[in-house]
């Protein structure tokens, strides 16, 4: 029979008190419960061994009796005895009925019995007060269905609608303008079944926002280009451009360069559940010179060359 050490498992001295006890019992209990740690068989073994040390620990008789076996158990290791060679039998609890197995705790809710080391020491002397918990099967939170759905970037502006089906059930699903790169939707109790009447798990949606010809997303400002004709450009007037489907008009100044960037404020993306909160939108204007030109067209054009020499 292999010795446990108590303490150890549960990170402390063996002088503290019995409220440091608690206390580092339930800070690793947190840590390692396996409703936290669904499918973890490590996690689901660290919680029956912590679980297993405060039973013993927080009970006044059980640590006495703990503490002398530890210190013959000590002593025998310092003068040179190996542990498949200690004798327990002064430490053996004499009524323990053989082969009878207890559990103890929310020990019991991870589904294992106590150690050898625990029954041939302290028998079938577990908390009365949660027996009535060992005929109960642990209820268990169903697994979050994750899934990833890819939006364009005018979806996003605008917000869009799509339909998911998740274990036969289609689920319409509505996003809201502003959705962004890797955002994650939580939608409660759609995921897989839960067991022995625990709840459902989760659906988890990843959002892929991809990028989309012409356009750039920098935070919440879009940028884009926009072609003008030189008349346009030299005169001033009204420009009508799309953006993601939405027709703007621009007012351009005259003798606006090529290159030029206009800024047009609020038009970019909306920012996610905040109201009157937008980016801006940028236009960088693409003058483009005539092609084809008339006679009539090339003696103006030198004639305005002459003007401007």
């Amino acid at each position: 029979m292999k010795f446990k050490d108590y303490y150890k498992t549960l990170g402390i001295d063996k002088t503290v008190s019995q409220d440091k006890i608690k206390s580092a019992y339930k800070k690793l209990a947190m840590k390692h419960h396996p409703d936290k740690n669904p499918d973890n068989k490590e996690a689901e073994e660290k919680f029956k061994d912590i679980s297993e040390a405060y039973e013993v620990l927080s009970d006044k008789d059980k640590r006495a009796k703990y503490d002398s076996l530890g210190s013959s158990y000590k002593n025998f290791q310092n003068t040179g005895g190996s542990a498949d060679q200690f004798d327990y039998s002064n430490w053996m609890n004499k009524n323990q009925a053989a082969g009878n197995r207890s559990t103890f705790g929310d020990y019991v809710n991870s589904g294992g019995g106590i150690s050898d080391f625990f029954e041939k020491i302290f028998g079938n002397t577990y908390k009365q007060q949660d027996q009535n918990v060992n005929s109960r099967a642990r209820a268990k939170k169903g697994q979050d269905f994750q899934t990833e759905l890819e939006l364009t970037l005018e979806e996003a502006l605008k917000g869009t609608s799509r339909r998911v089906k998740v274990n036969e059930e289609s689920i319409d699903i509505t996003f809201k303008p502003g959705t962004f790169q890797n955002q994650e939707l939580k939608i409660s109790g759609k995921g897989y079944t839960g067991k022995n009447g625990g709840a459902n798990g989760d659906l988890i949606i990843t959002l892929k926002v991809k990028d989309q010809l012409g356009y750039e997303l920098k935070e919440l400002d879009i940028y884009q280009e926009s072609n003008i004709d030189l008349f346009t450009a030299l005169l001033g007037g009204k420009l009508k451009i799309n953006s993601l489907g939405r027709t703007i008009d621009m007012n351009i100044s005259p003798e606006s360069q090529n290159g030029k960037t206009l800024k047009l404020i609020g038009l970019g993306m909306p920012k996610y559940k905040k109201a009157n909160e937008n980016g801006n939108l940028f236009v960088k204007l693409n003058v483009l010179l005539p092609t084809q030109l008339t006679i009539k067209e090339i003696e103006l054009l030198n004639e305005l060359k002459k003007l401007r020499s």
